[in-house]
């Protein structure tokens, strides 16, 4: 149960990554990435403000214990010359506290000055980076929207693509058809003509009916090409002669005509 078990994950991990590679576009995982970086980048940006306001905050009270240990020492040597000795070495223990603070707060200066420099430099290389991607993206989308036409052109033009294919595949469908149908029209032509169907229309003729016609019709153009010469040649009396002689033919003198016929110079 458990190899049917990791076989089944197996499989289902296999297709899943095979859907995911057909649904992937490179264009817009680069998009992704790209925005990922900016966001990282203004990440940093925002420390490096976080870190500047924070050293300048400490400034002003440097600025301010500095302001207030000169304050105090001001004292002290007014207080010496006023004869004031305990006024003056309250000014100056109090200067003295100061003065540590004053010591703490500039080692902290120090160190945010330089978190700020390392976070600064963070942050030009990090753009440099980012610019070159951007870059490197933009030409990686050209390239591969330029390389996705030209396969699509060279399928459409060797017949591979899929629309292409459904087209083929239509055109050949319909030709068969198409032959099929001329191959059973002249079947049926075949037994009908043959007799080996019959005709419920009733307008099919045998082979016997059809000669028979055959006949007649040649029989036909030969009077009226008779009659013709006739009108060429003598006039209204040899069109009226050969008219009377037309009339007055037997089928058996047609039969005759037709098989020997004289021409009139």
């Amino acid at each position: 149960m458990s190899g049917v078990m990791k076989r089944m994950g197996m499989i289902f991990r296999a297709k899943a990554n095979k859907a995911l590679d057909r649904a992937e576009d490179p264009r817009e995982t680069l998009d992704y990435s790209y925005q990922k970086q900016l966001e990282l980048l203004q990440k940093v940006r925002r420390g490096v403000a976080d870190v500047a306001t924070s050293r300048k905050r400490l400034e002003l009270q440097l600025n301010q214990l500095q302001s207030q240990s000169a304050k105090l020492e001001d004292q002290g040597r007014k207080a010496l010359a006023l004869g004031r000795e305990d006024l003056a070495r309250e000014a100056l223990s109090r200067r003295a506290a100061l003065q540590q603070q004053v010591s703490d707060l500039e080692v902290q200066h120090q160190t945010l000055q330089g978190e700020e420099e390392k976070l600064t430099l963070a942050a030009q290389r990090l753009q440099a980076k980012v610019d070159a991607f951007r870059t490197k993206k933009e030409t990686i989308k050209a390239t591969y929207t330029a390389a996705q036409a030209q396969t699509r052109i060279a399928e459409s033009f060797s017949g591979i693509s899929e629309e292409m294919s459904d087209v083929g595949l239509a055109i050949q469908r319909a030709e068969d058809k198409t032959a099929q149908l001329q191959a059973r029209a002249g079947a049926i032509d075949e037994l009908l003509a043959s007799g080996a169907l019959d005709d419920q229309s009733g307008l099919a003729k045998d082979d016997i009916q059809a000669e028979l016609d055959r006949l007649s019709g040649g029989t036909d153009v030969e009077l009226e090409l008779q009659r013709m010469k006739a009108e060429l040649a003598g006039g209204p009396s040899a069109q009226q002669q050969a008219i009377e002689g037309g009339g007055a033919a037997t089928p058996q003198d047609r039969t005759q005509q037709q098989s020997h016929p004289r021409f009139e110079k």
